[in-house]
């Protein structure tokens, strides 16, 4: 059985190295700190995985993460879901992802009707309005980004905090 934690609504500054050492503030054990990243951009997803070694010990880090304060945002701790077999995630056996929506194989390319649009996951949905604020580029969404050296002295002290 798996005991893994989903931490979501992350800022995008938070590396497995701050997880670690927030969960070692609290006397809580993890055998894995995973934060989720874009393959192209390596910039944080704004979540990740921390595998507990026992249930235990999952549920106490829910509790302590669950609706934490950290910068404008409250993090979001819940067991994580188990992943998704291919057909679940791509609407059903014989279809794949296409653009916008969802196509048979084999098909003609256009998009089947009242499939298009549509959430990305659970995992995605739990990031809130914040993430969905972030925007995916332009000026807007520079101005937002975190710069990759170390975290401000407020972090830190939020870090302590928590």
């Amino acid at each position: 059985m798996s005991f893994t934690v989903f931490l979501g609504n992350l800022p995008l500054w938070v590396t497995a190295d701050d997880i670690k050492s927030w969960l070692a503030a609290e006397n809580l054990v993890a055998d894995n700190v995973k934060v989720i990243r874009n393959p192209e951009t390596q910039e944080s997803k704004g979540f990740a995985f921390i595998e507990a070694p026992n249930q235990e010990e999952m549920n106490s880090i829910i509790r302590r993460f669950d609706r934490a304060p950290l910068e404008d945002r409250l993090l979001r701790a819940n067991p994580a879901q188990p992943p998704k077999g291919k057909g679940d995630r791509t609407g059903g056996p014989g279809m794949k992802p296409a653009g916008g929506g969802f196509e048979r194989r084999g098909g003609s390319g256009a998009p089947r009707s009242g499939m298009s649009g549509g959430s990305a996951g659970g995992a995605q949905q739990q990031q809130g309005a914040a993430g969905a604020s972030r925007g995916t580029g332009g000026a807007a969404g520079d101005k937002r980004r975190r710069p990759s050296g170390p975290p401000s002295a407020f972090a830190e002290e939020l870090a302590k905090a928590l």
